[in-house]
């Protein structure tokens, strides 16, 4: 892979001598509300460097570990399932050279893509999913791919007991009756993170956080934004818990940057950024 002249902030090293590699997957045409994810990752890297390479959260500076920019995938807008096989090629490159892939969306639907590749690769895949929506919708408005299915797709994939939902307090009912016969799903909050280990093990996992998993009045920057979420700390440390399990995957989505002119809904997805990343280096 080429080295991409922009990159987060201190995430410039060569493919080669990387353990995790990120990119961008800039696309957003099934959003069912605002659209504008697509502006999401470059956003984040630009309003990177208005934030330090050092966490004192976890005392770890990305200035020490070696972490790659791929830069974003050229996604075709329209279809969707295009992008995904796109997505799932890219992602399946950096597992296949064994490293980490990591990717910021782009609307939720892009997780899908990266998922296929994560479990050819890997047997018995869970994800743990951090998000506002269920996700769970078989179709909507007739599609069966877009950001509201996107974990029911990973479903059929994986098998519906391998998802563990964290902080779901949006969806309709058939979500919900769904969810309670079929997914691990904890609503409202992310406590119940602590008790993930028992039922993953060392099983490999994809860590997906979906950004409306904020509360809107410290994210306001998202295209479907829902009252009664978590701060930042909250999720911070609930990162403190997956991260430690075996993760093989992970991506960050839903920013839309120009809903939030202030800029503090990019720089809170910059934050966000390095602290995941700091905690998934080896």
């Amino acid at each position: 892979m080429n080295s991409n002249i922009h990159t987060f902030i201190g995430c410039d090293a060569s493919f080669d001598e990387s353990g995790i590699v990120i990119f961008g997957a800039p696309y957003d045409s099934t959003t069912s509300y605002r659209p504008g994810a697509r502006f999401g990752p470059p956003s984040i890297r630009n309003e990177s460097f208005g934030i330090e390479t050092y966490s004192p959260y976890i005392d770890r500076d990305i200035a020490d570990y070696k972490i790659f920019d791929a830069g974003d995938i050229e996604l075709p807008f329209g279809a969707p399932e295009p992008a995904l096989d796109m997505i799932e090629n890219f992602a399946a490159q950096i597992t296949a050279a064994k490293k980490l892939p990591v990717m910021m969306g782009g609307e939720h639907l892009v997780t899908l893509g990266a998922v296929r590749a994560a479990a050819k690769a890997y047997d018995g895949l869970h994800i743990i999913q951090f998000d506002a929506h269920a996700d769970l919708r078989d179709d909507y408005l007739g599609a069966s791919l877009s950001h509201a299915t996107v974990m029911r797709r990973c479903g059929d994939i994986i098998g519906y007991g391998n998802i563990h939902q964290f902080g779901i307090r949006s969806g309709d009912r058939e979500e919900f009756r769904f969810a309670e016969q079929n997914t691990d799903m904890h609503k409202f909050s992310l406590e119940a993170i602590n008790g993930v280990k028992e039922k993953i093990g060392n099983a490999p996992v994809y860590i997906t956080i979906d950004l409306d998993v904020l509360d809107p009045s410290c994210f306001p920057g998202t295209g479907t934004p829902e009252a009664g979420g978590v701060d930042f700390c909250a999720l911070v440390s609930a990162l403190d818990v997956a991260c430690g399990l075996n993760v093989v995957a992970a991506d960050m989505t839903e920013l839309s940057p120009m809903y939030d002119l202030s800029g503090a809904s990019t720089a809170l997805a910059c934050k966000l950024t390095r602290e995941l990343l700091l905690r998934l280096v080896k």
